[in-house]
């Protein structure tokens, strides 16, 4: 039989019309690249400025605070925290709260007016190979210009050689990392995107193949509660979704090498309560969809944000303020900074907590909003 005009045209037709009934199909064709656009454009930057850092002057003189001054200026530096100590300096770089120290010697001062070279000593968090980079280069750099400016200075006020003059020599020193490789970086976080992706999946569809199978109308006249729906949906997705995340690490530790410095135990309790939330997500996008494709739709838009505003690649330092506003709405962010902090840095629960409330909170409330959302279409 060959091509028949008539029905070509009748498929045509018929394919519009069912597009017209179906808003969700007409909005997101505009929707989806403008938004993807502008994630892309602004986040996608991999040049890392205003570095939060942390000063220990234990100088606390006019020299040293020139100096501070002078990394303040570079723009690459942004001094958050003036610390009293090498462990409170440690803290903050645990807790994430800093990229950067810059400690300052007792005798800085002293050995500048007698001719000597004082030394300074930058501390970075290697976690994070792309802004470590970046803050080691700046730092020798931000020094030998401070240098250099100091010489002339001092040659033009005492008339003595360039060469004769004292500069400022500055170590570094990286914690974590300190080859500051980039899989001990990524691989963490990989483990983390993968369980998202894998869980969102699982339930995303559960709903909806309900749906298109005609059998929620059964589940609609049956007594059977949402809440007992959803999460007698949710349950057997639990294992299945934490066995993806136990063959993720598993392939992190015994293919990539990369052993979890901290508590494995304290890791694969929050990895359940991660797998937990990210199935939840799963289940609310089931309940807005009406079917598989439009279901795939919104995965993707919930899975591309996540992997560009999360920090998993990109470092959320180098995002405008309200990009990386946007990734604290993305439970993803909080699992990121929880399993990067046990595996690369070996912080306990007490330097995590926050991200863990962070995560309880939203399995709550995206469980409650999918029951609520189900509640509604039964009525």
């Amino acid at each position: 039989m060959g091509f028949n005009l008539q029905r070509f045209f009748a498929i045509v037709k018929k394919e519009f019309i069912q597009m017209r009934r179906d808003p969700i199909a007409l909005r997101l064709p505009i929707a989806m690249p403008i938004m993807m656009m502008l994630l892309f454009g602004y986040a996608v930057n991999t040049e890392v400025d205003d570095i939060r850092t942390a000063i220990f002057d234990q100088s606390r003189t006019q020299e040293s605070r020139e100096y501070i001054d002078k990394f303040e200026a570079s723009n690459y530096f942004e001094v958050t925290d003036y610390v009293l100590s090498d462990k409170e300096m440690a803290n903050l770089i645990d807790k994430g709260k800093i990229k950067a120290g810059l400690v300052i010697p007792a005798n800085y001062a002293e050995d500048i007016s007698k001719g000597k070279t004082p030394e300074t000593l930058l501390v970075i968090d290697g976690t994070d190979p792309t802004t470590a980079r970046t803050a080691m280069s700046s730092g020798v750099l931000v020094n030998e210009i401070y240098s250099t400016e100091f010489k002339k200075k001092m040659l033009k006020e005492k008339g003595l050689s360039f060469l004769d003059m004292p500069g400022v020599k500055i170590n570094t020193k990286v914690f974590y990392n300190p080859n500051l490789e980039s899989n001990k970086f990524t691989i963490p976080g990989l483990v983390g995107i993968i369980l998202q992706n894998i869980t969102i999946m699982l339930t995303a569809f559960a709903l909806v193949r309900e749906k298109e199978r005609g059998t929620i109308e059964q589940l609609m006249v049956s007594p059977i509660r949402p809440v007992e729906l959803i999460l007698g949906k949710l349950i057997p997705y639990i294992f299945i979704g934490y066995a993806g995340f136990l063959f993720a690490l598993a392939i992190c530790i015994f293919w990539f090498g990369i052993w979890p410095v901290g508590s494995i135990p304290l890791l694969l309790v929050l990895g359940f309560l991660f797998v937990v939330c990210s199935l939840a997500i799963g289940m609310l996008i089931s309940t807005f969809a009406n079917n598989q494709m439009q279901a795939m739709m919104f995965i993707i838009l919930v899975i591309l944000p996540s992997i560009l505003l999360s920090g998993y690649i990109f470092p959320r330092e180098a995002m405008p303020t309200a990009i990386n506003w946007v990734g604290y709405a993305i439970p993803v962010t909080y699992f990121l900074n929880i399993i990067r902090g046990i595996v690369s840095k070996g912080v306990g629960l007490e330097y995590i907590w926050q991200d863990v409330v962070a995560l309880m909170i939203f399995g709550v409330v995206i469980l409650t909003i999918a029951v609520l959302r189900f509640r509604k279409s039964l009525d």
